[in-house]
């Protein structure tokens, strides 16, 4: 579907009001596949889509920026024929689903964040030094040596990272996962395009554009909010996540999962399920 001047691509089941689910790298719409059925059976149209970059969505050569980002979703939300909804969206999904809920309110009725701070908690976190600790951003800023690194092999970095920032022992990636994951950032340029958000972020930290968007995401955001955290994710610290409560006027619900790293809705898909209709059924009517 045409959105912002691209085409984005969806999976959809249900009926009922919008909830709009984003996934995060280096993942696609199909990280959703456990909780997009239960959000249909529970009344709700459940809609996942490829971010800008990824999957079935357009590949452009621009447009990895938060103020872009914000006005995918929303342009998104409208162009699937509705004003409002709500976001279920996981890591640098989330970094936009964050954004969009700042800049664009009028789109957003609630937001469920799965392993990402508040974009403003991550700035002064690694204006603080954070960035030298952050191997994984830091890592990625070369021109193309990462990119190279992710197709290599027919993939294999894209799995060591799912494995690496899992709890360990957990049972995801299972095989099939790992080739899908694998498969969709073989699709040129999916690598650049999924790397170039976690640029922006990091070069922004020194110039006016990055100045600027903290400004436009540093009011708290009065709406109700439910953030879940793996205790054992090792690329986003639990405490980091935490510290996004200051950041939020409405009504707050904090899940911290003890034995879960950087994929809740893939390591433990039927506790992260439910935790969402359950914080759904709470949600203003």
């Amino acid at each position: 579907m045409a959105a912002n001047g691209a085409q984005f691509h969806v999976a959809e089941i249900g009926h009922g009001p919008l909830i709009l689910l984003l996934h995060g790298f280096p993942e696609f719409w199909w990280a959703w596949r456990h909780q997009l059925p239960a959000l249909a059976a529970a009344g709700w149209r459940a809609v996942a889509m490829d971010l800008r970059g990824y999957g079935g969505s357009d590949k452009t050569p621009r447009g990895y920026d938060p103020f872009t980002f914000a006005a995918d979703i929303t342009g998104v939300i409208r162009s699937l024929g509705e004003r409002r909804a709500v976001l279920v969206a996981h890591g640098w999904g989330a970094y936009g689903a964050w954004t969009a809920a700042a800049m664009r309110p009028a789109h957003v009725d609630a937001l469920a964040i799965l392993s990402m701070p508040h974009p403003l908690v991550l700035r002064r976190h690694l204006l603080r030094g954070g960035f030298r600790r952050s191997g994984s951003l830091a890592g990625v800023q070369a021109p193309m040596v990462p990119e190279r690194r992710l197709i290599a092999d027919d993939g294999a970095h894209v799995e060591r990272l799912l494995r690496r920032w899992s709890a360990p022992g957990a049972s995801f990636p299972e095989p099939e996962a790992a080739l899908r994951y694998r498969a969709a950032m073989q699709l040129w340029p999916a690598p650049h395009c999924a790397l170039e958000y976690q640029r922006w972020m990091f070069r922004a930290l020194f110039r006016g554009d990055g100045r600027r968007f903290a400004k436009r995401v540093q009011d708290p955001l009065n709406l109700p909010v439910l953030q879940v955290h793996g205790a054992q994710d090792t690329n986003v610290s639990i405490e980091l996540a935490a510290a996004s409560r200051e950041m939020i006027s409405g009504e707050y619900h904090w899940l911290p999962l003890d034995s879960v790293g950087h994929f809740p809705h893939e390591e433990a898909p039927g506790v992260v399920t439910e935790a969402l209709l359950d914080w759904l059924l709470k949600l203003p009517a």
